[in-house]
């Protein structure tokens, strides 16, 4: 079930979530492809981010290359989540924010033009709600692509070549790219030239916009570009972010193993941080039943030897906040 999509809608959803035209008349090029008008795709995608499907036409970018971000989790009293909640999306820097179905709770990412930035957010926060904030940075990703297929999953393991893990560091950027990035944070328009009128936001051409961008995704700092899609409203709400103890001479075998299952969204390692959070690979499997995710985290068990390991499954609650990363460059 994908809502009330008609064939159209759900073939430029799944067709253009990522590798959207980088040309000067996107939406030209894709009327070509699906013999319509350039009107009647602007008509569409405009609708759909109205009606809340879309949440942009942008960029993904590599966590912490164009600024810093955090995964932190607390410990929050249920009679507190919504007050807890506010605070934190109080935080401009925040752009995630969900409950699950844990000790830890409250789980959200905090975003920054470097670690100073996201360090006081956190404290911030710690400070306004009296809880401690669980610290979760990168270490490595083996896998970070939300732009899966809507109308059903691919059931071909992903190619192992496919699966960059791209730059550790923050990367350097001049003041071009730089300030594309910053325009870019809300999205193209919906109109027939939307890379002129971002290159009119970000003080440049037209043509240098273009090639900054294609630069951008050759270096593989953006990750994706195409159409940002909110999964939620489509049905996805049995999504599940699953976490294991892996012996650290593992990590690596086994979270490349895990990022070639076409239904992980998601894989990377993040720290253990003592008893309380022994866990240190994560995965996100995103569905629309329960029973059927919770059955792709246990194949994951298994095919990884996983099982006399300790290990956590937090399935999604509400959803208190969900939008792109602050694009500010480090």
């Amino acid at each position: 079930m994908t809502m009330d999509l008609s064939p159209c809608e759900l073939a430029l959803l799944d067709r253009w979530q990522r590798g959207f035209p980088i040309v000067a008349r996107p939406f030209a090029e894709i009327a070509r492809e699906l013999r319509l008008a350039e009107c009647d795709i602007i008509a569409k995608l405009s609708a759909l981010k109205q009606r809340g499907v879309l949440s942009r036409l942008g960029a993904t970018v590599r966590p912490n290359t164009a600024g810093a971000s955090v995964l932190a989790a607390m410990k929050v009293a249920p009679e507190r989540i919504d007050e807890v909640a506010a605070i934190i999306n109080a935080e401009p820097g925040v752009n995630h924010n969900y409950e699950r179905e844990h000790a830890f709770n409250l789980w959200f990412v905090a975003t920054g033009a470097g670690r100073a930035d996201v360090d006081h957010a956190l404290a911030r926060i710690s400070g306004a709600t009296g809880l401690d904030v669980l610290e979760l940075p990168l270490v490595r990703s083996f896998h970070i692509d939300l732009g899966f297929p809507l109308s059903g999953e691919s059931r071909q393991p992903r190619e192992r070549g496919s699966l960059r893990e791209g730059p550790r560091e923050p990367a350097t950027f001049d003041d071009g790219q730089q300030r594309i990035l910053a325009a870019l944070e809300d999205g193209l328009a919906f109109e027939t030239h939307p890379f002129a009128a971002l290159a009119a936001k970000a003080g440049t051409t037209e043509r240098a916009a273009l090639q900054t961008i294609r630069d951008l995704i050759s270096a593989g700092i953006i990750t994706r570009f195409g159409l940002i899609v909110r999964h939620r409203e489509l049905g996805f709400r049995a999504n599940a972010m699953a976490v294991w103890d892996v012996a650290d001479a593992d990590v690596e075998r086994i979270g490349k193993m895990f990022a070639g299952e076409p239904f992980v969204t998601l894989c990377y390692e993040r720290p253990r941080r003592g008893t309380e959070w022994p866990y240190n690979l994560f995965c996100m499997v995103h569905g629309r039943e329960r029973e059927k995710v919770a059955a792709q985290v246990a194949s994951l068990t298994r095919l990884g030897d996983l099982t006399e390991r300790p290990s956590a499954v937090l399935f999604s609650g509400r959803c208190f906040r969900q939008r792109g990363a602050t694009l500010r460059a480090a």
